[in-house]
C-alpha cells in the first residue's frame, strides 16, 4: 500500500524524470530509500548526455552494491517513475536489493510509445517478475500515471517531430 512517505519518494522521481526530460533524456527518475525510509541516493535518466545504459535504476543499484552491506539492500526500496527495463530489473537483483516501487508499467509505456506513434526500444519490454521473480514489486501507482504519461508524451512529440528511445534522435 502507498503511504504518505512513498508517495513524496514517488512524487520525486516525478521532478528527476522532469528534470531528465528538461537535459534532453528521457523522463525517469529513480530514489533508493532505506529501511528505515531515509533517502540515500537519487538519480535520473541520462542515456542521450552519458551514456546509453546510464538508466537511474543501474545507478542505484550499482551505488548500493557498493556501498550498503547485502542487509541493508535487502531491506531498501528503489522508488522510480516507471517499471525496470530488463537490465535494471537483473542489476536489482543481483545487487540482492529489496522492494521495486513504481509509478507506471512497462505495459503502460508500451501502450504510450503505440499512441505516441513513436518507435520500440531495442529490448523487450518485460515486467519486474518475468526478469527477477523474487524481487517484491508495488505497481503501477495509479494516481501518478498521468503525470509520468504527459512527460513521454513530450518526449515522444517535440515540435511535431518524433524522438526516437534511447538515442534522442530525431526521425527524419
Amino acid at each position: 500500500m502507498i503511504n504518505e512517505e512513498a508517495c513524496a519518494h514517488l512524487k520525486r522521481c516525478v521532478t528527476l524524470a522532469r528534470e531528465a526530460l528538461e537535459a534532453g533524456d528521457d523522463p525517469f527518475g529513480s530514489v533508493l530509500v532505506d529501511g528505515s525510509g531515509r533517502v540515500l541516493c537519487e538519480a535520473r535518466n541520462r542515456v542521450v548526455t552519458r551514456d546509453a545504459t546510464e538508466h537511474p535504476e543501474l545507478v542505484l543499484a550499482r551505488w548500493a552494491a557498493a556501498n550498503m552491506t547485502l542487509e541493508a539492500r535487502a531491506q531498501a526500496t528503489v522508488y522510480t517513475s516507471g517499471e525496470h527495463c530488463p537490465m535494471c530489473a537483473a542489476a536489482h537483483a543481483w545487487a540482492g536489493l529489496g522492494r521495486i516501487v513504481f509509478i507506471s508499467s512497462s505495459e503502460q509505456l508500451s501502450e504510450w510509445l503505440v499512441q505516441f506513434n513513436a518507435p520500440a526500444p531495442p529490448v523487450r519490454m518485460l515486467s519486474i517478475q518475468e526478469v527477477a521473480p523474487g524481487v517484491a514489486v508495488e505497481g503501477p501507482v495509479t494516481a501518478l500515471v498521468g503525470a509520468v504519461r504527459e512527460l513521454h508524451e513530450k518526449r515522444h512529440r517535440v515540435n511535431g517531430k518524433k524522438v526516437l528511445p534511447i538515442t534522442g534522435s530525431f526521425e527524419r
